[in-house]
């Protein structure tokens, strides 16, 4: 079953669900790619780890779990007096050790053995203010400031985007293609919840054809395999805020659907 919206479906951006909706993405992307660039090409699989303390990063990803340890202590008789205390504690949360994984999609040349592009598809951890921001712009820094390929794919509505010249353009989301040999310039690819999700090339070395990646149908799919329309309750609100606008959209959308 088909998701019931036309392009992005916004209750897909629910911290919630978007570690699988990510997870997802990344295979199919690379399931898609895999078969068109061999031999030349691989398409890797790669996780980077986000290691913070505190919940700052953790806020609405509910697949992430800390373990801790409880000891107990045995009572013993002691002879030693001991004074009341003046007050009973309050049991209160310190900050532990987190680690959040979050995979991304390189290409590589097989015979030069070098990364040729980075695919990217944004997650809260990357645009919520914070340490995983921070990480994240630092390793988009490092990519832009060499021959490799950027594409970064930004399906969430909240948080501030990730920074570009945008010449005042606004949008709900945003696809943005940075070829390693033609920087500063970039192709932004910008959209709102009512458009299709443009489709659009995934840059390889010059002289190779560029194939042409369709999110929409990719969206479709997973939403399908994954059984999303069982998992969402779209008689409730986005937990993504709408516009007053948008959200008379989807209530008629979904109405149409039944």
């Amino acid at each position: 079953m088909p998701s019931p919206f036309p392009g992005m479906n916004p209750y897909l951006e629910n911290p919630s669900l978007w570690p699988s909706v990510h997870h997802f993405f990344i295979s199919k992307i690379a399931e898609f790619l895999s078969p068109q660039l061999r031999p030349k090409y691989i398409v890797a699989v790669e996780v980077r780890v986000y290691e913070t303390f505190g919940e700052n990063l953790l806020v609405g990803i509910p697949d992430v779990t800390v373990q801790r340890q409880r000891s107990t202590v045995n009572p013993s008789s002691t002879n030693v007096t001991v004074a009341a205390p003046p007050a009973q504690p309050i049991t209160v949360e310190v900050p532990v050790a987190e680690s959040i994984r979050q995979g991304y999609l390189e290409i590589r040349d097989v015979a030069k053995k070098e990364v040729v592009t980075v695919i990217e598809i944004l997650s809260p951890v990357n645009k919520r203010p914070g340490e995983g921001r921070e990480a994240y712009t630092e390793k988009r820094k490092k990519i832009l400031g060499s021959l490799t390929h950027l594409v970064e794919i930004d399906l969430l509505r909240n948080w501030q985007a990730m920074p570009f010249s945008s010449n005042g353009i606004e949008s709900d989301y945003r696809i943005l293609v940075c070829r390693g040999d033609r920087r500063p310039s970039a192709n932004l690819y910008a959209f709102n919840l009512r458009d299709v999700i443009p489709k659009f090339p995934i840059p390889l070395r010059s002289e190779d054809e560029e194939p042409v990646l369709d999110l929409q149908n990719i969206l479709h799919n997973i939403y399908d395999i994954a059984g999303y329309d069982l998992q969402i309750n779209y008689s409730r609100e986005c937990v993504a805020a709408l516009s007053e606008t948008n959200a008379a959209w989807v209530d008629e959308v979904l109405r149409e659907q039944g």
